[in-house]
């Protein structure tokens, strides 16, 4: 069976847990709510005892999830088990696991695997095995034309009543951040105080979660987003913003992605690597996409090498305009099409 992750969240309240549930997707908000929405179901059926293995690299030990299947409960009747599975893709020996697993539901483990990141490349006989006895729900990201839909049903979920013009203001706030959307929504249904709201309550009562800043700049280009780019540097610009106030952070995070790359090229564990670097799960999503367009590590070498050269021109120390070298070269890092605008950035 095949569930949005709202759809499974609604029906984690009304119906009898499944043997397995598989939720995946980029939008991590959605992922992670409905899973818990699993997890809340497993508390309120008794289920006291729940098991976490992570597998994010190779050397994950599956016989140990095997084992655990097989394993009896130890505080209680039903277990839940939690597979985190960062890359979506267990391999020949985890696929084989959770297949058995599926083909003969242990009758006291409920399987819930998680992932972040999904496409139909994922998609095989063991996600096939997980759908025929359980659930998945794939949790895509929230397209911009959805956004507005997507913010309404969430303040009819709160009780909170909002007309067009005012759920409107509330989509361009966040910029497509649903994190950012459900804790506005959730302040709202604090203060509000069950009124309706119009354009002007909205605009009262909601903080502008879109600020303009380099940590959002950064992460619109390295998530592919060239529009994005060029709303926020505009915005950067109009609110006075220096150049040079913009590149150290903005070096720092492509030296991290030159290092990422040359593990990537030489089969190491991406995962991992990320993590040595403090880059946890919640962030690794927009660096995975930008190595997807850009995997060859001189390229990388070479993004580098043009933010510094922003740096100096934004220092007086190099000729050009700052502003339009880094909309180029942020641009490029957004969109491969757009690499040859790099060659004219020192004109």
């Amino acid at each position: 069976m095949e569930l949005r992750p709202e759809q499974l969240a609604a029906q984690a309240l009304s119906q009898p847990l499944a043997p397995a549930y598989l939720i995946a997707g980029p939008e991590t908000l959605r992922v992670l709510e409905a899973a818990d929405a699993v997890r809340a179901r497993a508390r309120a059926d008794g289920i006291g005892e729940r098991e976490i293995f992570d597998a994010d690299g190779r050397d994950f030990d599956w016989d140990r999830l095997d084992s655990s299947f097989n394993a009896p409960s130890l505080f209680s009747a039903r277990r839940l088990v939690e597979l985190r599975l960062p890359s979506g893709k267990p391999g020949k020996d985890g696929a084989e696991v959770i297949s058995r697993f599926c083909a003969q539901p242990a009758p006291d483990v409920v399987l819930l695997i998680t992932a972040n990141e999904w496409s139909k490349s994922h998609q095989g006989k063991w996600a096939e095995a997980v759908g025929r006895v359980g659930v998945i729900s794939v949790a895509w990201a929230i397209k911009p034309h959805e956004l507005s839909d997507w913010i309404e049903r969430r303040l009819r979920g709160k009780g909170l009543r909002a007309d067009p013009a005012a759920v409107q203001r509330l989509a361009e706030r966040v910029e497509g951040n649903l994190l950012a959307a459900a804790q506005e929504i959730d302040k709202l249904a604090l203060l509000a105080d069950g009124q309706p709201l119009d354009l002007e309550k909205m605009e009262s009562l909601v903080a502008d979660a879109a600020r303009y800043d380099v940590f959002r700049l950064s992460e619109a280009a390295f998530s592919g987003q060239a529009a994005g780019v060029i709303r926020m540097l505009a915005g950067l610009r109009a609110e006075g913003e220096a150049v040079a106030a913009l590149t150290p952070i903005l070096i720092r995070e492509l030296l991290i992605t030159a290092g990422l790359a040359r593990v990537q090229a030489g089969g190491g564990n991406l995962g991992a690597e990320m993590k040595s670097k403090g880059i946890w799960e919640s962030r690794q999503a927009p660096f995975k996409r930008a190595l997807q367009r850009h995997p060859d590590p001189r390229r990388w070498e070479r993004f580098v090498a043009e933010a510094s050269l922003v740096d100096r021109m934004a220092k007086g120390r190099a000729e050009g305009d700052p502003w339009l070298a880094l909309e180029r070269l942020l641009l490029a890092l957004a969109e491969a099409r757009a690499l040859r605008l790099l060659a004219r950035s020192a004109r």
